[in-house]
Order: C-alpha cells, then sequence, then structure tokens
C-alpha cells in the first residue's frame, strides 16, 4: 500500500472514530462497542502492517523457533502448550504434503528442546479437500512421527463440512492403534452429543470448545445459552466416562461452573486441562493456573498470521481497542 493511500485510509478512520466520539451521548460502554464494531468491519481498510503490531500478542511469530522461544516462556511459567501451525483449506498436493514435513518436524524439534508442548493439526491443511485417504495418509505419518517421541496430536475440528470425515479419520487411526491421537468437538453443534458417545466408546481424549463456525440453525445451537448448556453436559460425559477432557474456553461463566463440577466429582487433575488461546484472557488464564488446575495454551505460528488474527478480531471485537492503540501509536 502506497504512503498517500495509507494516509487517506487513516485520516478516514480517524475520523469516523472522532465522529462517533463525538456522536455518542450514551453510556462510554455503548460507545466503546461501536467502536470496537467499526474497527472489525472496517478491517479491509486497515493496513497489514496494524494488523501485525496487533498479531503479536496473539501469534508468536512467522517461524518455528519463534513459537519455540514462546513456548519455553509458557513452559517456564508453569503452563503446558500446543504448537498449532497456522493455514488451512489447502488444496494442492504438494502444498498438503508441505505442511505434513513441517508437523513432522515440529515433533523432532519439541523432543530437542525438551518442551513440554504436543501438536495441533487441521485436516484441511492436510489434504482434506484433496482427498480422504491422502490426507489420512498426511495424518498417520504425523501420528508416527509423535508416537515415536512418545507425543500427542490433537485433530482440530473444523467447519461441518469436515466433521463426519475428521471424526472418520480418528476413528481409523484409533483402530490402528494410535493412542495418542485426540479430537475436538464444538459445543455448538447439535450432533456432539452423539459424537461423544461414540468417542469414549474408545477411550479417546477429547478437547471440548464453544466453536467459532458460523453454521444454520438446524445443525447449530446459535444461542449462547444453549452452546453453555451443551459445553458443560459434554464435559460432564466425557468425565464420567473416564476420559481425559480438554475444557477449552474463555468464558469465565464456564470455567466457574467447571470448578464446580471438578470438585463435585473430586477429579484428580491429571485427568483432565483447561486450554486456552495464546493471548487472550491472560488474568484468567494465569487464575487458572493459581488454582492449581493445568492449563494448556495453544501456541499458532506461520506465515498465514493475517487471516488468523482477522478472525480472531472478529470473533472477538472487544480487541479491537488494540488495533485503535496501535493506529494512533
Amino acid at each position: 500500500m502506497s504512503g498517500g493511500v495509507f494516509l487517506s485510509r487513516f485520516i478516514a478512520f480517524r475520523g469516523i472514530c472522532a465522529y462517533i466520539s463525538r456522536a455518542c451521548a450514551t453510556p462510554l460502554l455503548k460507545a466503546m462497542s461501536l467502536l470496537n464494531d467499526l474497527v472489525v468491519t472496517s478491517l479491509p481498510l486497515i493496513p497489514k502492517s496494524i494488523v501485525g503490531q496487533v498479531s503479536k500478542r496473539y501469534v508468536a511469530g512467522n517461524s518455528l523457533q519463534d513459537a519455540v522461544s514462546t513456548v519455553k516462556r509458557l513452559n517456564s511459567q508453569g503452563f503446558l502448550t500446543t504448537l498449532d501451525l497456522l493455514g488451512e483449506d489447502i488444496h494442492e498436493t504438494e502444498s498438503a504434503a508441505a505442511m505434513r514435513t513441517r508437523c513432522v518436524e515440529m515433533f523432532s524439534e519439541i523432543n530437542r528442546s525438551a518442551l513440554r508442548s504436543n501438536v495441533s493439526v487441521k485436516l484441511s491443511q492436510l489434504g482434506l479437500r484433496i482427498s480422504r485417504e491422502f490426507c489420512y495418509e498426511n495424518v498417520r505419518k504425523i501420528a508416527e512421527a509423535a508416537r515415536g517421541f512418545g507425543n500427542f496430536v490433537r485433530i482440530d475440528m473444523e467447519d461441518s463440512t469436515t466433521t463426519t470425515d475428521t471424526l472418520e479419520i480418528h476413528k481409523r487411526l484409533r483402530g490402528e492403534g494410535f493412542e495418542n491421537v485426540g479430537v475436538v468437538i464444538q459445543a455448538s453443534m447439535k450432533r456432539s452429543e452423539d459424537d461423544v458417545r461414540h468417542l469414549v466408546e474408545m477411550g479417546t481424549n477429547i478437547r471440548v470448545c464453544k466453536g467459532i463456525y458460523i453454521e444454520h440453525d438446524h445443525i447449530a445451537y446459535r444461542n449462547r445459552d444453549d452452546v453453555r448448556r451443551n459445553f458443560l453436559t459434554l464435559v460432564s460425559m466425557i468425565v464420567e466416562h473416564g476420559c481425559y477432557v480438554g475444557i477449552a474456553t474463555h468464558d469465565e461463566y464456564l470455567v466457574d461452573h467447571s470448578y464446580e463440577f471438578l470438585r463435585e466429582r473430586n477429579l484428580a487433575n491429571d485427568r483432565y486441562e483447561f486450554q486456552m488461546l495464546l493471548g487472550v484472557q491472560e488474568g484468567l488464564r494465569d487464575s487458572i493456573r493459581r488454582a492449581g488446575h493445568r492449563l494448556r495454551v495453544y501456541v499458532p505460528f506461520g506465515e498465514q498470521w493475517y487471516a488468523y488474527c482477522v478472525r480472531r478480531l472478529k470473533e472477538n471485537p472487544q480487541i479491537a481497542g488494540y488495533v485503535v492503540r496501535a493506529m494512533f501509536s
């Protein structure tokens, strides 16, 4: 972007912000909400360099070594971690194979650096859009590498077009003896309770999250209370069947109710963990750790940081304040 174009867009954006500040005779919170929404809807106008400044909070960097440095710091603070190489929806076999190679290298580096970390993979980055069999072979090689180092692979869940394939690939891996492979279940999906019933029969390590994808009403819960209720139901099902559960949330309501649930069942803290994303709700993250619970931080890294950060901003407009501060600094 040329300097002139950036300047004109910056002036226009600042003018809109000033207009909202003057126009809002409403309480401050409403004014801030309008400003946050404005930042999110104006993302295409915001220079990539500005988003890049914000990304440092949520992305470890472009390289594996950047991620390793972040993991070492988090490990020293008492956190477990998961390395997450950014990128998805790959449609070329060469690119998917390159992703597979990089994931294998991650396990080697985790072992070499003695990190307390595992790895998360998305099947669409490993060729699921190309061929389920091709994707399976890629995931299998990653799982083999992980098993060789005594480590674990989390298969992430994406939108509803991939759910059945993801669960089938996971089931096939488990059937071939890969006990070091787990999966993610989204509380927003109406099918999740049935999916968990099948997964616990295999003794699966399950990560439960709310789910970020916008799906049709007939397959997904859209009401926040329904999603919360289903989240806690799924966690309860997993624990009651003796499976390990990752309670992945930044929602204080769900954290508090999980505390109650764990106390009622007197569950040993090696049977579960809380999970959060790098840079999000760090105060809550620290309080969970201080309360004596295991907490795993997901550490994203890679060249695809921009798409990831835009998604984070759209999911959580409250983060927009960081963008505004970066623009005016």
